[in-house]
């Protein structure tokens, strides 16, 4: 075998593969060489140049790497970091959202909010047609207050009746009555008393009557349940509304959706594997997809203790740390748990 040194010069190593001409046609002369052979000749010439060229490059220098810092600096003096790949995609829901709907059936006659208003607990919403729940709550009204009248008039006749027996009953001891009369007065007095014990309990059932009226009466008088803010309005003036769905007429079961601003919260999915680095309390950063720019601190509410068995995940409710009014309901946001390091 050949061994050479490879700080050789290349030059003297090509002309030492180099062929002799000369010698070539002297040997032709001889009897020749095959071309097969030349080719073979050719071809080791070739590697052996490329091994040797490959051996004699310089080394390359190596390229100084710049140091990533592995945490954040916070305000508080706290270091904050990502946790290595824990990061969620969810959307920001409402805890207190409701879709107020009428507790009777009837025609709309006012619509009382537009979309994007306040409203406080207890503020009429809409008004229903409610004539016919009127008169009967006016009727109940009178029968309470003749029930009140009849009672004041029985209580009179117990009095009256009282105070003939009051009368009666000396008279009669000295001889001045028959005993008989002083029965009949005094069976006048448990009369009275009888029918007053009557007329107390028509004060009481028409009363009731007439409360039940009124109370029938103000459902036709929709009211926000809780303060926030209106987010869909459903109903117009003229439809009709009632508690329970049509079946596909045009029959609304609903006036407007109200949103409490003051309860949206965030609720990802995190694969179960993760689950474990998560702990209530964790601090969280939460990027609107609306506002890619701006981060929002949040902090870990809950797991919920159940998994889902389709996807694999765990939800997790994150709630923010102040209020902001860039979030809205149903916003898609991503977040990124945080390691708390010393």
């Amino acid at each position: 075998m050949w061994a050479w040194d490879l700080n050789e010069d290349k030059s003297e190593l090509l002309r030492s593969l180099s062929i002799d001409r000369a010698a070539d046609n002297q040997g032709g002369s001889r009897g020749g060489a095959s071309p097969a052979i030349l080719s073979a000749v050719a071809a080791g010439a070739i590697v052996l140049g490329g091994t040797v060229g490959w051996f004699a490059k310089p080394t390359p220098k190596p390229v100084p790497v710049a140091a990533v810092p592995a945490t954040t600096a916070v305000p508080g003096g706290r270091a904050l970091a990502p946790v290595s790949g824990l990061t969620a995609s969810g959307y920001v829901v409402a805890r207190v959202r409701a879709t107020v709907a009428a507790e009777v059936t009837g025609r709309v006659v006012e619509v009382r909010v537009e979309e994007g208003q306040t409203v406080l607990k207890g503020q009429v919403l809409a008004v229903l047609d409610g004539a016919l729940a009127r008169v009967e709550a006016a009727s109940a009204t009178a029968r309470a207050n003749s029930a009140v009248a009849s009672a004041n008039a029985a209580q009179v006749q117990l009095a009256e009746a009282q105070r003939d027996l009051n009368r009666a009953q000396p008279l009669a001891k000295t001889g001045f009555i028959s005993p008989s009369r002083l029965e009949s007065t005094a069976s006048r007095v448990a009369v009275a008393a009888a029918q007053l014990e009557v007329a107390r309990a028509q004060v009481i059932a028409t009363r009731s009557d007439a409360n039940r009226a009124m109370t029938q009466l103000a459902r036709y008088e929709i009211r926000a349940p809780f303060s926030g803010v209106v987010i869909d309005k459903a109903a117009q003036p003229g439809e009709i509304i009632s508690p329970l769905s049509a079946g596909g007429g045009f029959t609304r079961t609903g006036i407007c959706t109200i949103v409490d601003m003051d309860s949206l919260e965030v609720e990802v999915d995190v694969n179960e594997a993760y689950v474990g680095r998560i702990s209530a309390g964790q601090k969280v950063e939460a990027v609107l997809d609306a506002y890619p720019d701006t981060t929002i601190p949040a902090y870990v509410i809950a797991k919920i203790p159940t998994a889902s068995r389709d996807k694999a995940t765990v939800r997790v409710r994150i709630g923010f740390d102040a209020k902001d009014a860039r979030l809205l309901p149903d916003m898609a946001v991503k977040v990124t748990f945080l390691d708390k390091r010393s």
